[in-house]
């Protein structure tokens, strides 16, 4: 039996969705998206309360993060395949679902182990969950409408981005370590309540096609990236001094199995990643420079909390205020930056954001040098500048990917670019972790016996001199992360200016080209 249309003239005609029926969708939407995208947050905000509840070394806490990482990254563009090929609704479900189940498991973790295989599957739910809520707003309504309803969508989940990790840092910092394991059990009633809402009250899509799966494809990238964030992170395990050879041959498979990958999809009919798109230099360049800045970015948020928690003794309360400017910003600030890059170009914004966004890490990576432990007076002001580069990059990316590439394949180029800058930070995450632990480890020497690893807690009653030792080695550790990652962004902002099209506002040495 086929799903009944919405009939009649007007708007409605083209949605499955009755129009009171809506708002349950919308609602619905914007409750997974917040479990979707204040995961990441809260759970870096809370790694050094895991690590001293579950005893976790760096890298099980790498792996923590990067095996939810790993399976949303590199499964995201299947995830959302199947809502083509099984409905909407019902693959909304499954993700919402599988999402949840996996939360609950890893609130009950009884060691870093068996947490990260949870978050592996977090992840694999969140593959599909993530494509699916803004996909199943766009079915849901009529084109007239559904300009607001994202706009309410993004707001909301805007708002959840932000108060998510502050809420968060205050609940760890009123109830101890132990209670990390309610963010993930919180997870439960938001979930169900989006499951009910997509069950009860929203009508089932019909398929919009037979659409194949490209599960080999899938398969391969996870080997693939798999491969390179575990050679990478063993290196960090390994102390960062003599490269092991585990770790580079565990690099070289995991290229290689991205060779693999390639030739996979161009001999698909219906491949995961259309790689025609990267014979357009503007799109090759704009996601050139999505990997340099979401690197750049998904590295501090990771392990600029664990500084300032274990390294400095912050609070939880107080940390959790570094992701508010960056969700602010972007909230605040997308719609006039887009109103100005609909002006002059997605080039000149997305070059100056990423800008800031390099001397914002500079910034981070100067104190940390100097050993200046102020929060509100030194990291808190870096990343509101932060926050302000993300904001002139992010509406403008957008529609960099989506202009330089024929409107039949905006979809697909999204998809792309949001895979893009997820891998970034999976890559990042690794690959960082293993810079950090090779100053640590040479900025102690001698020394290092008896001093807690990068981002460990000191353990009560350590003795003065030791944990001076420490703080500086941690200091030390973290601006190598700001400065190489500062690095980076300048890259992102020459990538975007030589590769983006742009108009209006040139560079400064530059003869702008008169208009026809």
């Amino acid at each position: 039996m086929g799903v009944k249309q919405v009939g009649g003239a007007g708007p409605e005609a083209r949605t499955f969705c009755p129009r009171p029926n809506r708002r349950f969708v919308l609602v619905a939407a914007i409750l997974a998206s917040a479990l979707g995208f204040i995961d990441g947050s809260i759970v870096a905000i809370a790694m050094p309360a895991i690590r001293v509840d579950l005893g976790a070394s760096l890298v099980e806490a790498q792996w923590i993060s990067n095996a939810y990482a790993l399976m949303l990254s590199a499964l995201i563009l299947v995830g959302g395949a199947l809502g083509d090929r099984f409905g909407l609704r019902r693959a909304f479900v499954f993700g919402i679902a599988l999402f949840v189940a996996a939360s609950l498991a890893c609130a009950m973790a009884p060691d870093p182990a068996t947490l990260v295989m949870f978050r592996a599957i977090q992840g694999i739910g969140a593959a599909v969950m993530v494509p699916g809520s803004l996909a199943i707003i766009a079915k849901a309504y009529p084109k007239a409408e559904r300009g607001r309803a994202i706009g309410i969508w993004a707001a909301a989940s805007a708002l959840t981005t932000a108060l998510g990790p502050v809420l968060g840092g205050l609940v760890l910092s009123a109830f101890g370590d132990g209670v990390w394991r309610a963010i993930f059990a919180i997870n439960l009633p938001l979930g169900a309540v989006s499951i009910y809402l997509l069950l009860a009250k929203v009508p089932a899509d019909a398929p919009s096609r037979r659409r194949a799966l490209d599960l080999g494809g899938g398969l391969l990238a996870t080997l693939a990236f798999g491969a390179i964030a575990y050679g990478l992170t063993s290196m960090s395990a390994e102390g960062g001094g003599a490269v092991a050879g585990r770790s580079l041959g565990a690099v070289a498979v995991g290229f290689l199995l991205l060779v693999a990958f390639i030739a996979w999809e161009w001999r698909q009919k219906e491949p995961m990643i259309d790689l025609t798109l990267f014979r357009n230099r503007a799109f090759s360049g704009a996601n050139i420079a999505t990997f340099f800045l979401y690197f750049a970015l998904s590295a501090n948020l990771f392990y600029l909390p664990m500084l300032l928690i274990a390294g400095w003794g912050l609070s939880t309360a107080e940390v959790g205020f570094i992701f508010l400017p960056l969700s602010a910003s972007i909230a605040l600030l997308s719609g006039p930056v887009g109103k100005f890059s609909d002006a002059v170009g997605p080039r000149f914004p997305i070059a100056a954001g990423s800008m800031l966004v390099a001397f914002a890490f500079a910034g981070l990576g100067a104190m940390a040098s100097a050993g200046f432990h102020n929060f509100w007076a030194g990291v808190f002001p870096s990343m509101m500048l932060m926050g302000l580069g993300m904001a002139l990059v992010v509406s403008p990316l957008s529609t960099a990917i989506m202009t330089v590439v024929e409107d039949k394949d905006t979809g697909a180029a999204s998809g792309i670019n949001n895979a893009v800058s997820r891998i970034a930070g999976l890559i990042a995450v690794a690959a960082m972790g293993s810079l950090a632990a090779w100053v640590y480890a040479g900025f102690l020497g001698n020394d290092a016996a008896g001093v807690p690893g990068f981002g460990e807690p000191p353990p009560t009653g350590l003795a003065a001199a030791v944990d001076l030792v420490r703080r500086s080695a941690s200091d030390a550790a973290f601006a190598a992360i700001a400065w190489a990652t500062a690095a980076l962004c300048v890259l992102s902002a020459l990538t975007a200016w030589t590769t983006i099209p742009g108009s209006g506002l040139p560079w400064p040495g530059e003869t702008q080209t008169p208009k026809d």
